[in-house]
């Protein structure tokens, strides 16, 4: 297999602070030239000075655009919720996701950025690559059809289903690579077992979009199949993705793209983490047609420290670690983590907060668990007051010291039973 150091370009490992300054220079023209080209970005970033835009700390007062917003901003203005800082004639392509929610692809090599995920899973040129993910109305297919020839493979586009078909493609063409989910994959392996096919000239697989068990990975590993995962979405590309370290084996973590920035987030809340809690993913894409600003993905991880061993010098993250959105519902009302946010932010004098919702003789009941370091007489009373002023709804409330609740990136936890006692 190819050397897994190899790396796709220099910028995988430059200087982190060279990194850093390239990204907080690119960021302020950014977000001036969206502003001036887009009616969405006008809006969003209505207040906000591009230029003084140049760290972290300023990004943080840029509004965060969340799914749920996109498809507000979209119906409002079709397809692309005033996002695009270029007519719609000149994308190439136009996608439609579940929701519905539609997504633009640009004209050039790479656009999606997948090429530098595929290359650290060995994917080289000239290597024949079965793309597996589907290639109508969604742009998984597209997403990663792109990267693979950028770096110099041949695609068949197999798309989804016809299992006996797929096998035989793969056993007539002598393919190399294998592009998809990791249950199809195993579907494939397990189809060609029963067929008495031979797949031994497919020796790497990019997995995504799904749980890869460790159990797949390493029973794949055994027939000779090098497997590694990718994080990416429909509407951003590629987030991060696996590496591997000089003796081949798989790293810890995800290595972050170099065309994106990457903030963790408190969920309800926008407000940064601390490095190593958990948080909700925000990005910022660079890409001028159709650029994200501030995108919360929903999803939460957390950065893990030191440099990588396969020798790039980007941040690593725990890759998914669950979903962001934990609304839950109680009594008939929804409880959001923003409203969460909402109610820590009236009470300076608490530092984390988490809702636990119970359920105990067939009652709802709530429990703010709050952190404080000072527990101001009559603070706990004053905060029951802000939870029902907000929610609608009563709540106990505790005072925790600082450091007792879980850093797991959860403001809400629903721990309702619903047994027979119910």
């Amino acid at each position: 297999m190819t050397e897994p150091l190899a790396h796709y370009d220099a910028l995988e490992t430059r200087d982190p602070e060279l990194r850093e300054r390239a990204l907080m220079a690119a960021l302020a023209e950014l977000l001036s030239f969206a502003k001036e080209n887009s009616t969405g970005y006008r809006e969003i970033l209505a207040g906000i000075d591009p230029a003084a835009v140049t760290s972290r700390e300023a990004l943080a007062a840029v509004p965060v655009t969340r799914k749920a917003d996109l498809r507000a901003l979209q119906a409002r203005s079709r397809p692309l919720g005033g996002l695009n800082t270029i007519p719609l004639e000149r994308f190439a392509k136009l996608f439609a996701s579940p929701g519905p929610v539609y997504e633009a692809e640009g004209h050039g090599r790479d656009w999606w950025r997948t090429a530098r995920a595929l290359h650290a899973a060995g994917f080289r040129r000239g290597d024949r690559v079965a793309n597996t993910f589907a290639y109508h109305l969604t742009p998984a297919g597209s997403i990663f059809e792109s990267g693979a020839l950028a770096c110099g493979c041949v695609v068949v586009p197999a798309g989804t289903g016809q299992t006996e078909l797929q096998v035989a493609t793969l056993v007539d063409l002598r393919i190399d690579g294998y592009i998809g989910t990791p249950s199809f994959l195993k579907l494939i392996v397990d189809k060609a077992d029963e067929l008495g096919a031979d797949l031994s000239s497919l020796r790497r697989a990019m997995v995504a979009a799904e749980y890869l068990p460790p159990s797949l990975r390493r029973s794949l590993g055994a027939r000779g199949i090098g497997v590694m995962q990718s994080y990416a979405t429909a509407d951003a590309g590629l987030i991060a993705y696996e590496s591997g370290d000089p003796s081949g084996a798989v790293c810890e973590g995800m290595i972050l793209d170099e065309g994106v920035l990457l903030e963790l987030v408190e969920p309800g809340t926008g407000r940064p983490v601390a490095t190593g809690e958990i948080g909700e993913v925000v990005v910022t894409t660079f890409n001028r047609e159709y650029p994200l600003i501030r995108f919360a993905l929903g999803d939460l991880s957390a950065v893990l420290p030191a440099a990588s061993p396969c020798g790039r010098t980007n941040t690593r993250i725990r890759g998914w670690l669950g979903r962001a959105d934990q609304s839950v519902k109680v009594r008939g009302m929804f409880v959001h983590p923003s409203q969460i946010g909402a109610i820590t932010a009236r009470h300076p004098e608490i530092g984390r907060a988490r809702l636990v919702v119970e359920r105990h003789d067939g009652q709802d009941r709530m429990t703010l668990h709050c952190e404080t370091a000072q527990a101001a007489p009559g603070l706990a009373a004053a905060v029951a007051a802000t939870v029902r002023d907000i929610t609608r709804l009563r709540a106990e409330v505790s005072l925790r010291e600082a450091g007792a609740l879980p850093q797991d990136g959860r403001l809400i936890e629903d721990a309702r039973s619903y047994g027979s006692a119910s």
